[in-house]
């Protein structure tokens, strides 16, 4: 229901954090420990309407009638954030089509990969994402997969406004569970897979409810993209029969619509046949270049060729983007000048993506030493503090654990925890200090960690190219871990 007296005002936009209102906004009053005085600073800085449920109605009613805003009251706010922000932007997903990625592990390379397909086809593309969100209006470095979805059609309605075509989504488990892409119609839903991550009690209390939060990508999807590589793949492909149309893609999968055979390192890039383009292709199908380490990319790419087949684009722009692609902090290799180490700077950060790093770089390098600086989130995921340490222990000759992202909790008890679960005979240590980290990752790789016949690979893992870390409620600025690489990797003395 809705107050009766209030203002003629245009509304424009929508918001649901009081500090970054705009003149013209619907506020959204939510969350458990909303208080008046965030409608206050809202109304102040212009808000046009709030929305609130019937538990606040006799505590903002009065705010309602002083400044003549209309109050909307609903059943659920977390509803009406879905339902309301596209009519209040005009359906800009009418004019925008809409690719949403969701998976364990994957998402982020998958996203770059189709939007450099994208650009390569000589359109703009939008991106909402762990590493950045840029709509051609609004550029920053994202500090949540999926933001609300207020946010989420902003960005939608920017690119609009911006001229961009389409709009590339990661899409988190946390955003399907709690309606932030409900009723968004993705154009393309993408699968990548599934593996256990994200258990907690503040985000997904059983394995079960993180698998069926990202299944639901496929309620508002016209057209479905599954990779058979993926564990569970008979519940994905029968979630996946609700869209108009499915496409299916995997490696060494004839049965798929698109799939790769023949996979092979090029220096530090990627090789393969894809097949499925045409039914008249020639037997080897057609070579693709993947422009980024790791075999188990293949897969990735896989999912961003099929993306961009169903919105359109043709294979010379497919294997132009994929050429020349390059992902912020994916599989960023820095080689020293003497060749004595190579870095890899990546942002796995759970089970299934450690499993795939490590085993590939062993494949890549078997000769090789390998040391690995990692660490695990505060506050979320504690299975990882477990996982991530037998995962890396069969390929690592050391082990540092390093300050990742410690919310509200100590960093040293969270590094103490990985280190508890490290086996006997794997040499680890802790140190804090991201930077201090990698400084004696690189001292032991020159002196203690030597095959003279193959490089030392030194592995930076979870943080990537980001510069801010998550620290308590703040998001402090650090130098990233691909900044420190290229700035250490040939210093020969350390403090």
């Amino acid at each position: 229901r809705a107050s009766e007296q209030v203002d003629e005002r245009a509304v424009t936009g929508c918001s649901f954090d009081s500090r970054a209102v705009s003149a013209g906004d619907v506020f959204f009053c939510k969350g458990a420990a909303f208080k008046p005085a965030f409608l206050r600073m809202a109304l102040d800085a212009g808000a046009v309407a709030f929305v609130c449920e019937e538990s606040l109605v006799e505590s903002l009613e009065p705010l309602a009638q002083e400044s003549g805003a209309a109050m909307l009251v609903v059943d659920s706010v977390r509803t009406a954030m879905a339902l309301l922000p596209p009519e209040v932007y005009d359906r800009p997903d009418r004019d925008v089509k809409i690719v949403g990625i969701t998976g364990t592990k994957g998402k982020t390379t998958a996203a770059f990969m189709l939007q450099s397909i994208i650009k390569a086809a000589g359109e703009s593309c939008g991106m909402i994402g762990s590493v950045s969100t840029d709509d051609g209006i609004e550029c920053y470095e994202s500090t949540n997969t999926t933001p609300e979805a207020p946010e989420v059609w902003r960005h939608i309605a920017n690119c609009r406004t911006s001229g961009r075509q389409s709009m590339v989504m990661e899409v988190s488990s946390q955003a399907l569970k709690y309606q932030r892409v409900e009723n968004l119609p993705f154009d393309v839903a993408c699968f990548l897979n599934i593996g256990r991550d994200h258990i907690s009690p503040i985000e997904h209390p059983t394995f079960e409810d993180y698998f069926e939060s990202k299944l639901r990508i496929f309620d508002q999807a016209k057209t479905a993209v599954v990779n058979l590589g993926t564990e569970e793949v008979d519940r994905v492909l029968e979630a996946a029969s609700t869209a108009e149309r499915l496409v299916t893609v995997g490696v060494e999968h004839p049965e798929a619509s698109l799939w790769a055979s023949d996979v092979r390192m090029v220096g530090f890039s990627i090789e393969f046949n894809l097949h499925g383009l045409c039914a008249d292709e020639s037997e080897a199908g057609e070579k693709v270049l993947l422009g980024i380490a790791g075999d188990f990319n293949v897969e990735n790419a896989l999912v961003a060729i099929a993306a961009a087949r169903e919105i359109g684009i043709g294979i010379d722009a497919i294997k132009k983007g994929l050429s020349k692609l390059r992902v912020p902090g994916r599989m960023e290799v820095v080689e020293s000048k003497d060749g004595r180490v190579i870095c890899v700077v990546d942002y796995a950060h759970n089970q299934l993506s450690f499993r795939s790093l490590f085993s590939s770089v062993k494949r890549a390098f078997p000769a090789s030493p390998v040391i690995a600086v990692f660490g695990a989130a505060g506050g979320k995921a504690q299975e990882r503090r477990e996982q991530l340490p037998r995962e890396a222990a069969p390929y690592s000759d050391l082990m540092i654990f390093a300050n990742e992202d410690p919310a509200h909790e100590d960093p040293m008890k969270v590094c103490r925890e990985l280190a508890e679960h490290v086996p006997d005979d794997t040499p680890n240590k802790i140190i804090l200090d991201r930077e201090a980290a990698v400084h004696a990752a690189f001292k032991a790789a020159r002196e203690e960690y030597v095959n003279p016949d193959a490089p030392t690979i030194v592995l930076l893992l979870a943080k990537g190219d980001e510069e801010l870390m998550h620290v308590g409620d703040e998001f402090v600025p650090i130098e990233s871990d691909l900044s420190l690489a290229n700035r250490l990797i040939d210093v020969t003395q350390f403090d």
